[in-house]
Parts: structure tokens; sequence; C-alpha cells
């Protein structure tokens, strides 16, 4: 009797085992008012007030000459206007991941080059 209780046992093991692996794992469902901690950031943090639409300029050295007027007029930041443009514009591209297209990031990395040439640390 002891043997056949054994034989189940190890059976049902492996179906538990078979079925599990075989799951997809589903995405977790978000509530209905429930929004991105990133677009919390750009909206409230300390480091700058943004123009709205900035990362969507087509032109490099339009976006840094953006940025560059939002640090030097925030009075919400506490670095230093050149660190907090760069990490704001490092911050979006970090926080855009894969779904930045590669042509917009090349746009906005050439921004960052122009933020530096815009703030004579070139």
């Amino acid at each position: 009797m002891a043997k056949r209780k054994q034989a189940r046992k190890s059976s049902r093991t492996h179906a538990v085992i078979t079925r599990s692996s075989s799951r997809k794992r589903r995405p977790a469902k978000r509530a209905s008012g429930a929004r991105k901690w990133s677009g919390r950031v750009t909206r409230e943090s300390d480091a700058l007030d943004l123009k709205g639409g900035v990362f969507k300029l087509d032109s490099p050295k339009r976006i840094a000459a953006s940025l560059k007027r939002s640090a030097e007029r925030s009075k919400r930041r506490r670095a230093d206007p050149y660190r907090s443009a760069l990490s704001m514009l490092t911050f979006y591209i970090n926080r855009a991941g894969r779904n930045l297209p590669a042509s917009r990031k090349r746009t906005l990395m050439r921004a960052k080059d122009e933020l530096r040439v815009q703030f004579g640390r070139a």
C-alpha cells in the first residue's frame, strides 16, 4: 500500500510542475486612475519647470535652448542650471527606453551635446 501512495504522489508532483511551467504570466492591471511614476517626476520634481512638449521638438538646438531657459528660470531646482537641464534630458531618455525610436534618441543625444555647448562646457 505504501508503494501505491508513493506512485500517486510522484505523478501528481510531475503534473503540477508541468502545468505551472506552461502558464504564461499576465501583466498586472493598473487601477483606473494610476499613472506612471516617471510622469509624476517630470511634473512635480524639484529639478525644473519644463515647457510642455520640449522633448518632442525636432531640433536639438531648440530642445537645448528650451531646457537651458527652463533651468535658468526655475526656482524649484537645487543644483546648478546645467546639471538640472542635463539630468532631466537624461531622465527622459532613460525612461523612454526601448520605446524611443533610434532617430528620436539620436536627436536627444545631439541635444545633450548642444546643451554642453550652450552652457560653455564643450
